[in-house]
């Protein structure tokens, strides 16, 4: 192959290899989550726990969205990854264009529903009257953008198939900061409310979707991208969707069962909410490496199985969990520790923050479980076995989780607390169950 950016998997030290690229793919993570996060930050402090409760409420909702689309980038970045593998490259270029081409179209779809439903879909989660106006605000402006997001995860998807994580972390490092800069001036020089950190996030997206597709379109490496050659091949897009749907459809349905969850939370009133949100907010934070570790084994994984070594895939899958145990153990531990300054980020009212706190350390130690979960499911995608995963996840994730909200609240006790819990029940029958799976569907069948 000639001299190219991208990161040949197949061969070298596997510790150093995932870790080269988990980390600028953590670090943009990190980058993009500051959207959202410094959306918080700004309304909490300069607009007030309702608009605060107004952005933690539609994450749910702008999720179910964003997460099917990630599970086609994750059945995209499979099928890349195998190419890349293989050394095919006219297949990594036809793959690719199919890529592009589903992700203009379900930008412009993606855009239409959520603009036109989101009145529906706010009453469905029970938000209260008080949050209605500024939720409704919010999603839509959020919504008139959201293929910009889309455009850019595709393109640094195509660019992580490859093994290319340095040059998308260098173009969200700039578009963060142009966020939050807007953010700042939307809100506090032209009192935009939440209004404005919608609009700023939107056009921070836009710049960054603007930025990836120039480098597809200029690079003269193997993954070069051309308007020109644009077009589907149904065959790839089988392929693709045959390993992301799974995916796709077991993150929307567990984002809705999410919605579920906010809907028991809404409940108990705004300033529940706005913990909430501020718990949700953190619990991203810490789960960044668990993505960004997951992202690295599917792509070695994917890699390595067109390569045909399968030896080296189980290897890797190992050693991938023991970094991201490692490093979720010292991250909750310090966020457990340091739970209400943590909160005070967001906020400085005492209800908020007392929920806030109380969500935190009743949940965040959990992670742990749900690591190993995310983990094992990026790994054994890799492979193409993506139907047991949605499996897993939604039986745990959906069908656990809403069981124990329906018995807890109607039945035992019907508390805030309790209701958090959810959470961390559904990451432990998770764990239970995939680790079950892995033995009978791989270890005992080697055996």
């Amino acid at each position: 192959m000639a001299k190219t950016t991208a990161k040949d998997m197949t061969s070298g030290n596997i510790p150093i290899l995932l870790l080269q690229f988990a980390i600028p793919l953590l670090i943009g993570n990190l980058f993009q989550m500051l959207y959202n996060l410094v959306d918080s930050i700004v309304v909490g402090n300069f607009v007030g726990k309702e608009a605060l409760a107004a952005v933690g409420a539609t994450t749910m909702i702008v999720n179910m969205f964003i997460f099917f689309f990630n599970g086609f980038s994750v059945g995209a970045g499979v099928v890349i990854s195998r190419y890349f593998g293989a050394k095919d490259i006219d297949g990594l270029h036809r793959a690719i264009e199919t890529t592009m081409f589903f992700t203009f179209v379900f930008g412009l779809f993606a855009t239409v529903v959520g603009i036109i439903l989101v009145p529906q879909m706010l009453i469905f989660m029970k938000t209260p009257l008080d949050v209605m106006d500024t939720a409704t605000v919010y999603l839509r402006v959020y919504f008139a953008g959201i293929s910009g997001l889309m455009i850019y995860n595709m393109g640094s998807g195509i660019l992580r198939a490859v093994g290319d994580t340095k040059r998308p972390l260098f173009f969200l490092i700039f578009t963060s900061i142009v966020n939050v800069v807007l953010d700042l001036l939307f809100v506090i020089a032209f009192d935009l409310k939440v209004a404005g950190v919608a609009l700023a996030t939107i056009i921070a997206q836009f710049i960054s979707a603007s930025l990836i597709i120039m480098l597809l379109v200029r690079t003269k490496d193997i993954y070069h991208f051309s308007f020109r050659e644009l077009k589907c091949e149904w065959k790839i897009l089988f392929d693709i969707f045959k390993i992301g749907l799974p995916s796709g459809i077991q993150s929307v349905v567990t984002s809705f069962s999410n919605i579920f969850v906010q809907g028991y939370i809404n409940h108990f009133g705004s300033a529940c909410m706005a913990g909430w949100s501020c718990y949700n907010k953190l619990d991203s934070l810490v789960f960044l490496p668990i993505q960004s570790i997951s992202s690295a084994a599917t792509t070695f994984v994917g890699q390595n199985v067109g390569a045909k070594k399968i030896d080296r895939v189980n290897r890797g899958t190992v050693q991938a969990l023991l970094i991201v145990e490692s490093v979720t153990a010292v991250i909750t531990t310090f966020l457990f520790i340091f739970a209400e300054p943590a909160t005070r980020l967001f906020i400085q009212d005492t209800d908020v923050i007392e929920f806030g706190v109380m969500f935190i350390r009743t949940d965040v130690m959990f992670l742990l479980f749900n690591c190993v979960n995310h983990t094992l499911a990026g790994a054994l995608r890799g492979r193409g076995d993506s139907t047991g995963p949605m499996i897993i996840l939604l039986s745990s994730f959906v069908g656990v989780r809403q069981i124990y909200l329906y018995v807890v609240t109607h039945y035992i006790s019907n508390t805030a607390k309790l209701v958090g819990f959810s959470y961390p029940v559904g990451w432990m029958v998770c764990f239970v169950i995939e680790i079950t799976y892995l033995y009978f569907r791989w270890l005992r069948k080697k055996q």
